[in-house]
């Protein structure tokens, strides 16, 4: 069932829901089966196997255009984190999923329980935001995502998104199901919402909140945009913050040599 969201942001469910046992089973596992279960039926496979694997040319195609500090929403079991703290840049993930910060920490990453929509560190100061495998549906409700990112970011920040290789702009309710729920007896998980957006849905939602086309590309199948936050006029104030950005994200962060350059190879 499709339904629209309020403005005033999304529901707040998406916690319980990925911290529920199909997810954190599939994630100790290393795969699937997975999915998630529209009200009506439809099956969205999730592709644990390759989450749990190391980063592959898709994702090195949009690790390498990062740009400062990278914060990873919806981190999973951390082949992101783990692959840029490898390459010495500054990163830090997040996740609801108890199983998945501490994948992400067993591989050398950094990583945090928490929902995006929570007090997080550095806010305002990231050089980066990542939505990747699908996050961009986080909370089922693309602007108020979009529009908390835009305050995560500093300004001319990046956020780094992957959309949908169809056409559409879908909100839905959704809940994990293993395989499981078939059987007698089975009690099916909490419905959640979660949103799926195509490349132009994404765009038509992330400009009037701040956000500005950058780049738009395609690897292996998989399509991403990386859009950049408008730069707004600077004051003293905001210089001096500016300026303790690094020290202030650097305290949540592992210590690296390669400051906030972009990634090597980039």
């Amino acid at each position: 069932m499709s339904r629209t969201l309020p403005e005033s942001g999304p529901a707040r469910t998406d916690g319980v829901s990925w911290s529920t046992d199909p997810y954190a089973n599939a994630l100790r596992n290393g795969h699937g089966p997975l999915f998630l279960r529209r009200t009506d039926g439809w099956l969205l496979p999730l592709d644990v196997e390759r989450w749990c694997a190391g980063a592959d040319a898709a994702d090195l195609s949009a690790l390498h255009r990062c740009e400062g500090p990278v914060l990873d929403i919806g981190c999973g079991p951390g082949r992101l984190v783990a692959a840029l703290a490898a390459r010495g840049h500054r990163a830090l993930g997040i996740d609801v999923s108890e199983a998945a910060v501490a994948r992400t920490l067993r591989l050398g990453g950094s990583a945090l329980r928490r929902s995006v929509f929570e007090p997080l560190p550095g806010e305002g100061r990231w050089g980066t935001v990542l939505l990747v495998d699908g996050n961009i549906g986080i909370g089922g409700d693309p602007r108020a995502l979009l529009r908390r990112t835009a305050a995560l970011v500093a300004p001319g920040g990046l956020l780094i998104a992957e959309t949908a290789p169809q056409d559409i702009d879908e909100r839905v309710d959704v809940r994990l199901d293993d395989g499981r729920d078939a059987r007698p007896g089975a009690v099916p998980g909490r419905p959640f919402p979660w949103a799926r957006l195509g490349t132009r849905a994404l765009l038509d939602h992330a400009r009037p909140v701040g956000w500005q086309q950058a780049d738009q590309w395609e690897a292996d199948g998989r399509p991403f945009v990386s859009l950049r936050r408008s730069r707004t006029p600077r004051t003293a104030s905001q210089s001096a913050d500016t300026a303790n950005s690094a020290a202030v994200i650097s305290s949540q962060l592992p210590r690296n040599t390669s400051g906030e350059s972009r990634l090597a190879g980039s």
